[in-house]
């Protein structure tokens, strides 16, 4: 379905490790601007399917970008942005480790919100973004939200989500992640919970969102 609106839509990066508040601070936005103008985008719902592999899916190093569908990613940002057309993206099973056999429509708001741990290390999803923000959040901080989230929401054992942090997702957060907080515009620390970052950001949505309905 295409959308009569009438400029680009403004996207708004979000990067950082497992566990920074990436989520807590899109869904702040999102809960203070609403969902008329803005949306949100999960790389995590670009998962590849390893269904295929059975029992040893939870196996797969998933912080690694060849884990990622960025093509896809890709082509439903440009539809978004540069048609104008709404998107049918994947829904992830994190408790099964593979997509869910449902999908969500995304419709061309006038900010998007794209949030991920390895946006920021992808030049093609970098090109499409308007501002680019990192969370730098403590590392221990990031680890008990891990182990909060994975144990009640998505019910892993403990002794599986530590080796995982230890073995997968602190080495990815170092040779991958880290390395992409260059290319950020904004850093935020605080996890998510920084108020003054969070009303920069609220001002400059407010003011693109204004500019946007002026000039129709």
């Amino acid at each position: 379905m295409q959308r009569d609106l009438q400029y680009k839509p403004f996207v708004i990066g979000i990067s950082g490790a497992s566990g920074s508040g990436k989520t807590v601070l899109a869904s702040q936005i999102l809960e203070e601007i609403g969902s008329d103008d803005v949306s949100i985008i999960c790389e995590d719902s670009y998962y590849k399917d390893f269904s295929n592999l059975g029992d040893k899916r939870a196996e797969v190093n998933y912080d690694h970008p060849d884990s990622f569908n960025h093509d896809l990613l890709v082509d439903h940002l440009k539809r978004i942005i540069q048609l104008r057309e709404s998107v049918r993206i994947p829904i992830y099973d994190y408790r099964n480790h593979c997509p869910s056999a449902e999908s969500r429509i995304v419709n061309p708001t006038k900010v998007i919100l794209l949030e991920g741990i390895l946006l920021l290390a992808d030049e093609k999803l970098r090109e499409l973004m308007d501002i680019k923000i990192f969370m730098d959040t403590d590392f221990d901080l990031c680890l008990l939200r891990r182990v909060l989230r994975d144990t009640r929401e998505r019910q892993r054992d403990l002794e599986f989500v530590i080796h995982q942090y230890i073995d997968k997702v602190r080495v990815m957060y170092n040779k991958f992640i880290e390395p992409s907080r260059q290319y950020a515009d904004i850093h935020v620390p605080g996890g998510g919970y920084n108020n003054v970052a969070l009303d920069m950001l609220k001002t400059k949505i407010r003011a693109v969102i204004n500019e946007g309905t002026q000039s129709n």
